[in-house]
């Protein structure tokens, strides 16, 4: 993977989080209809995706640290594992999610959450194979030198991670606004209630097929 690629890929999976309700959308839009205005809803939203951005800039980091002193192979090998242990771990646990605010929230209580429901699902964790792609990252993989790749850390690798996170975020919290006003003006929580889709087990299903694939690739 090369190129647009990996930035293709972390907007691709960006959308994908987005349509996750446990990533926000859903929350947004019981605010919005519990003060009776989609402003409500509109205003919510670029918190959540700020608490979503700092779950995927731990993982960004971390993945970048570790990709400094750690072997590449040892590197995508555990990673992969950790993708699969966390969505088996995920899959077993479907039914349980993190409960903490309630809906009297403000803009810290909605970072604070929604960088709860991102860590707690493996958001972050579901990027990993596409991060060791990015340009920065791969250049350090490939230098054996530690102490090189130490000091070769700095504008150019933080400005990858930034880019990276922006464009994860971008995509996340522009699907999650568009489907949560969809949702607001046409459905209303009351008909999701009734005909709810679990999106928890295809989410850890997910986690599993990109740590399997991280592994054979």
């Amino acid at each position: 993977m090369s190129g647009v690629w990996p930035w293709l890929a972390l907007a691709a999976a960006g959308a994908f989080h987005g349509l996750n309700p446990a990533m926000g959308w859903l929350f947004a839009v019981g605010l919005g209809m519990q003060e009776g205005s989609q402003r409500a809803l509109l205003r919510a939203l670029p918190f959540i995706a700020a608490g979503h951005a700092l779950a995927i800039a731990l993982v960004v980091l971390a993945v970048a640290a570790a990709g400094i002193v750690v072997d590449p192979t040892a590197l995508r090998l555990g990673g992969a594992a950790l993708l699969v242990g966390f969505g088996i771990w995920r899959g077993v646990r479907w039914r349980r999610h993190p409960r903490w605010v309630g809906m009297r929230v403000g803009p810290r209580d909605l970072v604070a959450w929604s960088f709860l429901m991102a860590t707690a699902h493996g958001a972050g964790l579901m990027l990993i194979p596409v991060l060791l792609h990015l340009p920065g990252y791969a250049a350090y993989a490939r230098v054996p030198n530690p102490h090189v790749l130490a000091l070769g850390w700095g504008p150019t690798t933080a400005s990858t991670a930034a880019l990276a996170v922006a464009t994860h975020t971008l995509a996340m919290l522009a699907v999650a606004t568009g489907l949560a006003v969809l949702v607001y003006r046409t459905v209303g929580v009351a008909v999701l209630r009734r005909f709810w889709v679990n999106l928890d087990l295809p989410w850890a299903a997910s986690l599993i097929g990109t740590g399997v694939l991280m592994a054979v690739l």
